[in-house]
């Protein structure tokens, strides 16, 4: 077979071996053909792929029912890994200019040089279900997302976290003496926290997060909102240098280890992330500055931390909350019953706390 360059969101290998199916693959066939660890390069027609796909996602197992609800996110991570092992060995193949190889295929090229650059090879192959995640995307990108609290339209990449849970957004503008400051946004995404602080008379920004996705989305989102004068991106791990006036962070809130690069937005194996800026927070806040933290508690409703860790980290950091701003969710989810998950998620709560440093620190 002629070289290939391999793309996938995941740390998986690329195949070593390809077989060629079309149409006339059923979904069970494909399950059981997977199942046994063959990687399926689809050469049908894209209609039919993703019906394929589909239908293969539907025949894998539901999860029993659970006894509590860390038992239930349990199942419902491992089912969302075994649809992710079993799905994304069906494949498809793009030339060097990005067309897909299916028959009456859209046209995939921007969504593919958005995310991944120009191609390499003359053959690019990677999991059906990455290049659909992508396309949708893409047209998230063009379209642009409203934002309650932002003045203009978002518009997030693919691999960046999208600010579709408002209420975290909203909480932003019950901040008061916003007005010139200067503003740290740690582990910013599309830089919307940023934005909102902008436009309520912040004097300026600098965001940082460790994925360059996420540092060009940003970027990008500030030339549209006309505040690239007053805002800048870094790719850092943690704090940019310096001291600011407001230092906000919305870290991931789930401690458990991410398993691909969409992940790390939502999961922080053990709190690290959230330490991390806890505990470094202090050196980076001017005179009278503030931390903002903005996290949910839906990891305490899991079970996953217990109640009461939260604040016993902001104190052991020389920090105490000077002011609390709590909404609940308005998502779909918190009211999806069927959402295995769904006990859980019509309870969480998403809280900014306005912290400050310790008497005598």
């Amino acid at each position: 077979m002629e070289p290939f360059t391999w793309q996938t969101e995941y740390d998986e290998p690329a195949p070593s071996a390809l077989v060629e199916v079309d149409d006339r693959l059923r979904a069970d066939e494909a399950l059981r053909r997977v199942r046994k660890g063959e990687t399926l390069w689809y050469r049908g027609t894209f209609f039919n792929a993703k019906q394929l796909l589909g239908a293969m996602t539907r025949r894998l197992p539901e999860a029993k029912p659970a006894a509590s609800a860390l038992e239930a996110f349990r199942q419902e991570r491992a089912r969302r890994q075994l649809e992710h092992a079993l799905t994304s060995k069906l494949v498809v193949g793009l030339d060097a200019q990005y067309r897909l190889l299916l028959g009456g295929a859209p046209d995939v090229r921007t969504a593919c040089e958005a995310v991944w650059g120009g191609a390499t090879r003359a053959l690019t192959l990677t999991p059906l279900s990455t290049l659909l995640g992508m396309l949708g995307a893409e047209a998230w990108r063009q379209k642009g997302l409203e934002v309650p609290g932002l003045e203009g339209r978002l518009h997030p990449a693919f691999g960046v976290y999208s600010p579709t849970r408002a209420e975290y957004v909203e909480l932003l503008t019950r901040v008061r003496d916003v007005s010139g400051t200067r503003v740290f946004d740690v582990g910013c995404g599309t830089g919307v926290l940023s934005f909102v602080l902008l436009q309520r008379g912040a004097a300026s920004a600098v965001a940082t997060d460790l994925e360059p996705r996420a540092v060009a989305c940003a970027a990008d989102n500030a030339s549209r909102l006309q505040l690239s004068r007053r805002f800048v991106a870094e790719q850092r791990a943690l704090f940019p240098e310096g001291r600011a006036d407001l230092v906000v962070c919305n870290p991931p809130w789930i401690p458990e280890a991410p398993k691909s690069r969409f992940d790390a937005a939502v999961f922080d194996e053990g709190s690290a992330f959230l330490l991390a800026f806890l505990n470094g927070l202090a050196p980076h806040l001017e005179p009278g500055g503030r931390g903002l933290l903005i996290i949910s508690d839906l990891a305490e409703l899991l079970g996953l931390r217990p109640r009461g860790w939260l604040q016993e980290r902001i104190a052991a950091a020389g920090l105490v909350i000077a002011r609390r701003h709590a909404a609940k969710p308005r998502h779909g989810k918190a009211r999806d019953r069927s959402d295995p998950l769904h006990a859980a998620r019509s309870r969480e709560v998403t809280t900014l706390y306005e912290l400050t440093l310790a008497p005598g620190r």
